[in-house]
């Protein structure tokens, strides 16, 4: 083997040795320089784009395993990035997070409405954004290597394999976290889940998130599976009912 062709090999066997690939999209170069820093010492791939329209296209070619993104950036803003991005299939299994100044509640609604997995407000000391990213990393690895049984209740079947729902024999695709909450419900249908066990049960020690965080979800799946299937027990939470 050539000289040549051993300084490729070893160099493929480092980048399989190096951690997930992530995608920073924000128009302020210092946040860039951030960001990259603190995240390449711990051993990350890391791309950056300044705005939405490259970042869609450098996505669609690198497949990064999260997106960390501004809000507010030129030529198309976050939350529509996000939403067109969550429409393109190779990309089901990346993540993406706000990571924005704005930390108003109707921003945050407004960033889960669009299908972004998390929202973190600025400012955050580097080793607290390292240990945000590896829980959401850690929790999406672990999310895409687990395989259960179908789960079928009436007219919706969960096919945890594929990640794929399915209502009267129509797939129907929904965001992670939506797909991971509907989940839980029909596991143990007739069960309340409070708002509490929803959240430790989905999220774990990923960021927090907010009070309305989970309302908002259920409110998304009910518009998608049809209001009847997910009951509120006021004061309490939620159940699955066929």
């Amino acid at each position: 083997m050539s000289t040549y062709s051993s300084f490729n090999l070893a160099f493929e066997n480092l980048k399989s040795m190096l951690k997930e690939k992530i995608l920073l999209v924000d128009d302020e170069p210092d946040v860039i320089e951030f960001l990259g820093y603190n995240l390449k010492k711990e051993g990350y791939r890391i791309y950056t784009s300044t705005n939405g329209n490259e970042a869609i296209g450098i996505a669609k070619k690198e497949i990064p395993d999260l997106i960390i993104m501004d809000v507010m950036m030129p030529e198309m803003d976050g939350m529509e990035t996000c939403y067109e991005l969550k429409k393109i299939p190779s990309l089901k299994n990346t993540l993406v997070t706000f990571l924005s100044a704005r930390n108003e509640d109707y921003s945050q609604v407004a960033g889960f409405d669009a299908g972004a997995d998390d929202y973190i407000t600025k400012p955050i000391k580097p080793r607290l954004l390292v240990k945000k990213v590896d829980a959401l990393l850690k929790r999406n690895h672990f999310d895409r290597n687990k395989i259960e049984e179908s789960i079928e209740i009436g007219d919706i079947c969960i096919d945890r394999e594929r990640y794929q729902i399915t209502k009267k024999g129509i797939v129907m695709n929904l965001p992670k976290k939506e797909f991971e909450i509907l989940s839980l419900l029909m596991k143990k249908p007739g069960k309340v889940f409070s708002r509490e066990s929803i959240m430790d049960s989905i999220w774990e020690n990923e960021v927090v998130v907010g009070d309305r965080t989970i309302d908002v979800h259920i409110r998304k799946l009910r518009e998608k599976i049809g209001e009847s299937y997910i009951k509120t027990v006021k004061g309490v939470g939620y159940k699955f009912e066929d």
